[in-house]
């Protein structure tokens, strides 16, 4: 077995004692409203809203700058001078 196949065993049992301790129905007040609803429900709701979230901001999407046309208007500019007169004498 790879390293990778123990770690994702190991999460899913975590995972699964994590799931099973947390069967009982709890209040949860949202606004105004009162629902009875069990933890793991409520986590598997946050963890798929999560998921989509952290999908949805993560994905590449299309650029919103036109990077050629940055990249040519910096070569028109002129360089910088690095060295100063003296050490192009120096150099020369």
């Amino acid at each position: 077995m790879s390293i990778k196949t123990i770690v994702v065993l190991i999460i899913a049992i975590l995972l699964t004692i994590i799931f099973m301790q947390n069967l009982d129905k709890v209040q949860f007040t949202v606004l105004f409203s009162t629902m009875y609803i069990s933890k793991i429900t409520m986590m598997l709701i946050v963890g798929v809203a999560t998921f989509i979230l952290g999908y949805l901001v993560g994905r590449p999407g299309r650029s919103k700058y036109n990077h050629t046309s940055y990249d040519e208007d910096e070569d028109d500019r002129p360089k910088p001078r690095t060295l100063s007169d003296e050490d192009r004498d120096y150099i020369d």
